[in-house]
């Protein structure tokens, strides 16, 4: 796991020199405390210069490995971050047909596929992965990142360069006016508690989208799919078969990312996704295993009680950290690690569970991939509920009528009236409406009312949920629940899960591995009828149960769902209000010119009176002005 970055130029005006690129490569050097490399090059006389930039964290060949990697010629080089779990099966293929290697890394894989067989490796790798090709030969510079997003790159296109990197504080090092915020990125923040790709904050940046290479030539850039999964269409399959296959890809895809040379570990929530992993680890392994867990004082959000059951149960050595979440005092480390604002509040837990484990381990396997795969979020049921209502007009002409949206919300997040009153509020739009009201922080009204005059002016053309429409319209001939987590898959885990994982974990050095998002079990996952992974009125992630309840404890299937949170409603009735009130009403602040402060103001008084739970509106609000102060970004 490592940072890259970099530049192609055909202006010499815009050369990226020595000094310049250090910066822009020692910025990210909490991706890769371990090395660092640079490589500069010109072709076709002076009028093509490339600089490419690196930092590493050792992981495999600890001692070779270095990159940029070249072939033998050198005329192609390789920077890559991330990991191809199934290099040495690659590297069996490629030296029956003659390729010579000079070390034993993941790297010199990619370098001797794309001499073979140029992009079109890519769709053989399989990993998480943010790379950069520099072709010699055909005078480009190959982009791509893995088919889920586990691993970000942004890239600037500006005439007569092309620079990228693995996060955009390394693009800010390069000398000149700073890009300026993008407004309808904002909304689109707003919206979804994240900017989602293509978007990045600044106007001119962008992120390349999972699944996607871009080539940069001639200083054009053309941007490209080089996987999309088929699915149009269920695969009718008994419930025994569906099992053993599962089976067979969840084990194999767990040993690939046992593949390490330095100590690794899990972790552990004691839900069903970690559970499971952690438990085939056990199997899979010569010895104990070792599993982390992360607990708070609020017994709401504290699962290290099952943590500890299913650690007992496989038999790891497992590492319990309890920690009083310092919201204030973490806040000015999220927002420089982030980079653009991120308003997941679970950033903060994976933050200091990534924190404490990286004292113990490098490398890390995680359960992500498990909810949009097998179906366990409420949301999916809710989903299906509203299928039903939709069907009984006088149900729901009673249920949409607006009475709903009048009362007041609980102060308890997770209660059941709040959710429901989120529920109902949305039974009268069309599904993907629905579904985006579901999953929004601030609904179109909400933004309506809380922006000034001219934020609503510059937004009007735009609509956030236009993200979501092209994954909707290719699932949405599936059943409802089928069709929301596979958009899911392509949207809210690339955007907000994967972002939060890489960012909180490559802040300590940690490498976070997904045995979920093995793109053979997505494609098996994602074609599966809904019928065997959830029944109505039965458990969620049915097919997981079926394959592996005698791995982990009973306790494990039938515990509620807690997610992955911290009180953040409690917060802003205590110790956040008035660190609030100093950062968003500050006089440099952003009311009065993206937002009214009168709206801010009524917000804060209705959470803090118990009236109405906005703590996810509050925590968007102080994280963007945080952010915008940190990184001195005019509005």
């Amino acid at each position: 796991m490592c940072g890259i970055t970099g530049a192609v130029w055909s202006d010499s005006r815009l050369a990226v020199d020595a000094e310049t690129l250090r910066r822009m490569t020692d910025v990210l050097r909490h991706r890769g405390p371990d090395d660092r490399g640079a490589y500069f090059g010109t072709h076709l006389g002076d009028a093509l210069g490339v600089a490419l930039g690196f930092r590493r964290l050792s992981i495999i060949d600890l001692e070779g490995g270095r990159q940029p990697l070249a072939n033998e010629d050198e005329s192609i080089r390789v920077v890559l971050n991330g990991e191809v779990y199934n290099y040495a099966e690659l590297r069996r293929g490629l030296e029956s047909a003659g390729h010579r290697f000079r070390t034993r890394s993941d790297t010199e894989t990619i370098v001797h596929l794309y001499e073979d067989e140029g992009v079109g490796c890519l769709s053989r790798l399989n990993g998480m992965f943010a790379l950069a090709i520099w072709d010699a030969r055909r005078s480009r510079l190959v982009l791509a990142r893995d088919r889920l997003g586990k691993k970000p790159l942004v890239y600037r296109h500006e005439p007569g360069r092309l620079a990228f990197a693995s996060e955009l504080k390394s693009l800010l090092e390069i000398p000149g006016p700073r890009p300026p915020l993008d407004r309808h990125a904002l909304d689109a923040y707003l919206t979804y508690q994240y900017v989602p790709h293509p978007l990045t904050i600044y106007s001119g940046i962008r992120k390349l989208p999972p699944a996607h290479y871009a080539v940069y030539s001639e200083d054009r850039v053309e941007i490209s799919r080089y996987w999309s999964p088929d699915f149009d269409h269920e695969e009718p399959m008994e419930e025994r078969e569906a099992c053993a296959r599962l089976v067979d890809l969840l084990e194999s895809s767990i040993a690939l990312r046992m593949r390490a040379d330095v100590p690794l570990g899990a972790f552990l929530s004691g839900g069903i996704d970690s559970s499971l992993v952690v438990a085939l680890m056990g199997r899979a392994a010569s010895g104990p295993i070792r599993t982390f867990s992360i607990g708070f004082p609020v017994a709401e959000y504290d699962e290290t009680p099952f943590a500890r059951e299913v650690a007992r149960h496989v038999g790891t050595r497992h590492e319990e950290f309890e920690v009083r979440p310092d919201a204030v005092g973490i806040l000015p480390e999220l927002v420089w690690n982030f980079d653009e604002p991120f308003a997941d509040s679970s950033a903060i837990p994976t933050w200091y569970l990534s924190r404490m484990t990286s004292e113990h381990v490098k490398v890390a396997l995680s359960g992500d991939g498990g909810d949009e795969l097998f179906l366990g979020y409420p949301r999916y049921k809710a989903m299906y509920l509203a299928s039903v209502i939709d069907r009984a007009g006088p149900i729901k002409a009673c249920m949409a009528n607006g009475i709903w949206s009048r009362m007041p919300a609980p102060g308890r997040q997770k209660s059941r009236i709040r959710q429901w009153k989120r529920f109902s509020e949305s039974l009268g739009l069309a599904p993907l409406r629905r579904y985006a009201n579901w999953i929004s922080i601030f609904r179109e009204s909400l933004r309506a009312d809380l922006y000034t005059d001219a934020m609503r002016e510059t937004v009007a053309g735009s609509d956030p949920v236009a993200f979501l429409e092209p994954y909707w319209n290719a699932v949405s001939h599936r059943d409802p629940v089928s069709a929301v987590a596979l958009v899911d898959l392509q949207t809210y885990l690339a955007c907000d899960l994967m972002t939060k994982v890489d960012i909180a974990s490559m802040a300590h050095g940690l490498e976070c591995r997904q045995p979920f998002l093995d793109y053979r079990l997505v494609e098996f996952a994602s074609g599966l009828p809904r019928r065997l992974k959830w029944r109505v009125g039965g458990m969620t992630k049915r097919l997981l149960r079926r394959a592996f309840g005698k791995l982990v404890p009973e306790s494990v299937w039938t515990r509620p769902k807690m997610g992955f949170g911290v009180p953040l409603d409690h917060w802003f009735r205590g110790e956040l209000g008035r660190p609030f009130r100093e950062i968003v009403f500050d006089r440099s602040a952003s009311c009065g010119t993206l937002w009214r402060r009168s709206a801010v103001e009524r917000l804060l008084a209705e959470h803090e009176s118990g009236r109405f739970d906005h703590a996810s509106r509050l925590w968007a609000l102080l994280v963007f002005e945080s952010w915008r102060s940190r990184w001195n970004v005019p509005v």
